[in-house]
C-alpha cells in the first residue's frame, strides 16, 4: 500500500478506534493486516476476504458499512465498521474494518432526552418519545414529528449512537423510533420495509447493510 494509505489508517486507528478493538487491513481479495484485539476473529495475514464479511460489503458498496455479521463468516459474530481506503486517484484501494464484539450495538452511553430541531429561525427542543424517524437528505438531518419536521445539526452516525433502545438505525438514511413501527414486511422486490403507524402508513427502506442489525435487534 501507498504511502498515503498506511497515513490514513494510522490517524483513523488513532482518533476513533476503542483500544481493545481488532482492526483488519484488506487490499483487494485478501487481508494484508491484522491486529487482535479483546474480540479476536483470528484473521491470518494473506487469508482471502470472505463472503459476507465487512470488508466484502465496503469493496462492492464503495462506501462505509456498519453492520452485525454472523458466525457463519469467520466461525464468531462480531459488529463491524468498514471504511473504503483511497489512493491518490480517489479510487478504492483497501479497506480497514474496526471488529468489535456483537454488544457493541447495546452500548450507548448517556442517551439523550431531547434533539434540538431547527425550523426556519427557531430552535426547538423535541423529547425523544415524539420523534418518530430521522432521515438523512443531500447532506441535511431532518427529524420528523407528528408536529411537522425540523432540521438537526448533527448527522445520523452520531445520533444513533446518542439515542436510546427504542430507535434504530435501518439504513444509510434513516434511524427510526420502534415505538412508531407497526410491522416490518417484504415488498415486491423482495427488500424489507418498515410500515410506520402514522403518515398513512408510510414505509421506509431497510437496506441489506443494517438488514442483520434490525433482526438482532427485534430477534426474528
Amino acid at each position: 500500500m501507498e504511502d498515503n494509505i498506511v497515513r490514513q489508517i494510522s490517524n483513523f486507528i488513532e482518533d476513533w478506534v476503542p483500544k481493545d478493538a481488532s482492526i483488519a487491513v484488506a487490499g483487494r481479495d485478501r487481508y494484508v493486516s491484522y491486529i487482535p484485539g479483546k474480540h479476536d476473529i483470528q484473521i491470518k495475514q494473506g487469508q482471502p476476504i470472505p463472503s459476507g464479511s465487512i470488508s466484502e460489503r465496503v469493496y462492492l458498496q464503495k462506501q462505509k458499512v456498519e453492520s452485525l455479521v454472523d458466525k457463519s463468516v469467520f466461525g464468531k459474530p462480531y459488529y463491524g465498521i468498514g471504511y473504503p481506503l483511497e489512493d491518490k486517484t480517489s479510487s478504492l484501494s483497501g479497506v480497514v474494518t474496526v471488529i468489535l464484539p456483537p454488544e457493541f450495538l447495546t452500548r450507548k452511553a448517556e442517551p439523550i432526552s431531547y434533539v434540538a430541531g431547527r425550523r426556519d429561525e427557531i430552535w426547538t427542543p423535541i423529547p425523544i418519545e415524539q420523534i418518530i424517524y430521522i432521515e438523512s437528505f443531500q447532506k441535511k438531518t431532518i427529524i420528523y414529528t407528528k408536529n411537522g419536521s425540523y432540521s438537526a445539526k448533527h448527522p445520523l452516525k452520531i445520533l444513533q449512537h446518542r439515542l436510546p433502545n427504542t430507535f434504530m438505525r435501518i439504513h444509510r438514511s434513516f434511524i427510526v423510533n420502534i415505538d412508531y413501527i407497526d410491522h416490518i414486511s417484504r415488498d415486491i422486490s423482495s427488500n424489507f420495509q418498515v410500515k410506520l403507524k402514522v403518515f398513512d402508513g408510510k414505509n421506509l427502506v431497510i437496506s441489506q447493510t443494517y438488514i442483520q442489525q434490525v433482526r438482532a435487534i427485534l430477534g426474528f
